[in-house]
């Protein structure tokens, strides 16, 4: 079996391309994870200055979400809600 197109030139190019998009998608992930991140640590930070009580369960739900719509609308009604578990309240 003739392997030389696995050495050739062309092969390489396909291979460092490879790498290359896997690398930006890689990088474009982890600036998404990121900032779901910061939102997170920002819902609970504002409801722990409000002096709010966070249980374990709010904790968990905010800190595994990473979809940016819903973290920033959480951070928005932390600024007024009564208790945690109303950030919430319309889902």
């Amino acid at each position: 079996m003739d392997l030389s197109f696995y050495k050739s030139y062309l092969a390489e190019e396909i291979r460092e391309e490879g790498r290359t998009e896997g690398k930006a998608e890689g990088k474009a992930e982890g600036k998404a994870e990121g900032r779901a991140q910061a939102s997170a640590d920002a819902i609970l930070v504002v409801l722990e200055q409000r002096g709010l009580d966070v249980p374990d369960d709010v904790r968990a739900r905010v800190t595994g979400c990473d979809d940016p719509e819903t973290l920033h609308g959480w951070l928005t009604r932390a600024v007024t809600v009564a208790s945690a578990e109303e950030i919430f309240a319309d889902e």
